[in-house]
């Protein structure tokens, strides 16, 4: 895989876009969780989407912009994804803390 720094570029904007709108459905805030954490909620997401977007062979068929629709609904589909995960995450690693206290 060859990547550009375009590509890079387009990543971080991507991300960005996908973590805000994934911070801000899952806080109920206009900032979510806050910028870098947005970003880095959008990136991880993006990874993540992206693999299962073409795991799947999904194709949402938007047309072929620089940024696509679809490259940011992967990414917030990864977000949501990655949220998810931590939350449970965090929630197992509390019940373990409160178990041995």
């Amino acid at each position: 895989m060859n990547l550009t720094f375009s590509e890079v570029i387009v990543w971080l904007i991507v991300g960005a876009l996908a973590g805000s709108l994934a911070g801000m459905l899952v806080t109920w805030k206009k900032k979510g969780f806050g910028r870098y954490a947005n970003i880095g909620i959008g990136l991880v997401g993006a990874l993540i989407g992206g693999f299962i977007f073409n795991l799947f062979n999904i194709e949402l068929g938007f047309g072929a912009l620089k940024i696509t629709f679809e490259d940011l609904l992967s990414a917030l589909a990864g977000s949501l994804i990655f949220l998810a995960f931590l939350w449970y995450f965090l929630r197992r690693h509390k019940e373990k803390a409160a178990l041995r206290n």
